[in-house]
């Protein structure tokens, strides 16, 4: 598995903790280190997900809100959600990262990590928010 990938599982994992406890990202990715992280695993690139969504959470969630048709954001199951997160952040504030690799990291992420529905949740959601990017 590439180190990205696992980055963003690490990602996952620690925006779904910040979501259930109301932890801050700095105390989430301190208990993510000191309790589940890998011998030797980098988390630069976690870190930078989770900072990165933690310090636009709103405008993150305004964005999934306004792609989400008929479904409220506190509504949505916690991965799905912050699985959204993730990616959206990645589309907008991680311009290395191609959008169609963002797209399939988040459906393979809702895969493991999700319900049955999951992976065609998260893509039809996040179809309409690459496409709303790719106008501007």
């Amino acid at each position: 598995m590439g180190s990205r990938r696992k980055s963003r599982e690490a990602a996952l994992k620690i925006l779904f903790a910040m979501d259930a406890t109301g932890q801050t990202a700095e105390e989430a990715i301190a208990a993510y280190l000191q309790n589940l992280a890998e011998e030797g695993e980098s988390t630069d690139f976690t870190s930078i997900l989770v900072r990165g969504v933690a310090s636009k959470l709103a405008e993150i969630d305004e964005v999934i809100k306004s792609a989400s048709q008929n479904w409220r954001i506190e509504r949505m199951a916690r991965v799905d959600r912050n699985i959204l997160r993730l990616a959206t952040y990645e589309l907008y504030h991680v311009p290395d990262v191609p959008r169609r690799v963002s797209l399939n990291e988040a459906i393979e992420l809702g895969k493991r990590y999700g319900a049955e529905d999951s992976p065609a949740f998260v893509n039809g959601i996040l179809d309409r928010i690459a496409a709303g990017i790719q106008k501007e």
